[in-house]
């Protein structure tokens, strides 16, 4: 099933987004690099407050967690 929230990130890109999950975050320097990535993919934005997760950047974590798991499987 191909939907406009599947992507196919990298670790790195990975880990960043799972970071933003908690608000107020602080990216790791190792992850701030795909940051910048998963703000052009529409996926994270940098608002007043920060780096913050887009509502397309959660519903790409949630299928992605889902996806990992099935190949973990």
């Amino acid at each position: 099933m191909s939907d406009e929230s599947d992507f196919d990130l990298r670790p790195d890109q990975w880990e960043a987004l799972k970071a933003l999950r908690s608000p107020f975050v602080r990216l790791p320097a190792a992850t701030r690099f795909a940051f910048n990535d998963l703000v052009a993919l529409g996926l994270a934005t940098v608002g007043e407050r920060g780096p913050a997760i887009t509502s397309k950047g959660r519903k790409t974590l949630v299928r992605g967690s889902f996806s990992l798991l099935d190949a973990a499987a």
